[in-house]
């Protein structure tokens, strides 16, 4: 498969194990797909020809999409269609830049546009565009407006749920939910998703924790993360804070970071909470600095992704093996025919039985010189 790229960043990245052939697509006996993308006809392929797929994904501030969501998607699409050929490019969270780098691709003439938008309202302007030629589109990952054709992603109230019970959880187990206050810190106000894990998080804190302190952090960065920890300490005060809901692992590195650097030691942090299972949050993890992180297994959503992409291209219905087209809500009250994976909660009680076990990391990548005297890998080696 021919690939190329519209930003000059770059990552290289192992090979990952494709795993296309669980979710091979079939032609269903009622029929084919509607193959109208908005006021003009979509033409449509097959395996043998092949068609240009673009991947547009959001920032470089999430380590798993250049290092995972890319290679796995590109993998998949390649196992299910040797011969199709794939343009990508990152935003590196620069909305503008998404829309230009979108624009390139429709020029360029892809068949088929994958998006994961920085801002999933700005990225209407995108969808609408590519209707307008005729290009369908998959909203991957985060849910983009403008009445996309078909989404992937996971539960992502279920997300905010996992990580709120988690934390009370640990509260528990310490004896310190009485003690003191919580500081709350969402992801990015642009992405739809950092609004389902608000929902899903408060939704279990309600009545059941003190909140100190609440932000939104722009961008998911680490940096503003640090910051907002930082003011948080100055008004709350150390002794105050006994947990930290981070939507994220790179938010909860800006936490914790703030905190250790505010003098307190691994052995005194508070439980903090994160998401997207990142090497260095699994490090954090096993060491005692972070409490748990959610493991979303990004292969099968990789996988999806591309089966929808040939599905969409080839005018066939999809047949996603154990997996079901479910009906999601867009912002814009439009219906979207989507499939919503299951998120795992990981603490160092499972990091072997979940990113190990799938082939995410291997004992060696996790226990690194730093690490090599935690318990986790003391046992593991």
């Amino acid at each position: 498969m021919n690939a190329r790229r519209f930003t000059p960043r770059r990552t290289a990245v192992g090979g990952f194990a494709a795993a296309g052939a669980a979710l091979t697509l079939l032609v269903s006996g009622c029929g084919s797909l509607t193959t109208d993308s908005g006021d003009v006809e979509q033409e449509t392929f097959t395996l043998e020809e092949g068609f240009h797929v673009g991947l547009l994904l959001p920032d470089l501030h999430t380590a798993r999409y250049e290092a995972f969501d890319r290679p796995l998607f590109e993998e998949a699409l390649t196992e299910t269609c040797p011969n199709c050929e794939i343009s990508y490019a990152n935003a590196d969270g620069d909305v503008d830049e998404q829309q230009t780098q979108a624009q390139a691709m429709l020029t360029d003439g892809v068949d088929v546009l994958v998006l994961d938008p920085v801002d999933a309202a700005a990225s209407a302007g995108t969808v609408n565009e590519a209707k307008s030629q005729g290009v369908p589109v998959i909203a991957y990952d985060r849910l983009a407006e403008g009445g996309v054709d078909m989404y992937v992603s996971f539960d992502n109230h279920r997300v905010g749920q996992l990580q709120a019970e988690s934390l009370l959880e640990a509260l528990a187990q310490e004896g310190t939910t009485g003690d003191g206050s919580i500081v709350v810190m969402h992801g990015s106000p642009t992405d739809p998703n950092a609004a389902s894990f608000k929902a899903g998080a408060m939704e279990v804190f309600q009545d059941q924790i003190e909140i100190g302190q609440e932000f939104d952090t722009p961008d998911w960065s680490p940096s503003e993360a640090n910051a907002q920890m930082e003011g948080a300490i100055t008004s709350l005060g150390l002794d105050e804070i006994i947990g930290v809901y981070a939507a994220n692992d790179g938010v909860a590195s800006g936490a914790i970071s703030a905190l250790r650097s505010a003098g307190v030691s691994v052995e005194d942090l508070p439980p903090v909470t994160g998401q997207d299972s990142e090497l260095a949050a699994i490090q954090r993890i096993i060491a005692g600095e972070q409490y748990m992180t959610i493991y979303k297994a990004i292969e099968p959503e990789a996988n999806i992704a591309a089966a929808m992409a040939v599905s969409l291209a080839t005018g066939e219905e999809p047949e996603l093996g154990e997996y079901n087209l479910t009906d999601v809500e867009d912002g814009g009250g439009e219906t979207v025919p989507s499939v919503l994976l299951e998120p795992i909660a990981v603490t160092a009680e499972n990091v072997g039985d979940t990113v190990v076990s799938d082939g995410i990391y291997t004992i060696e990548e996790i226990c690194t010189e730093d690490y090599a005297d935690t318990d986790f890998c003391q046992e593991a080696l």
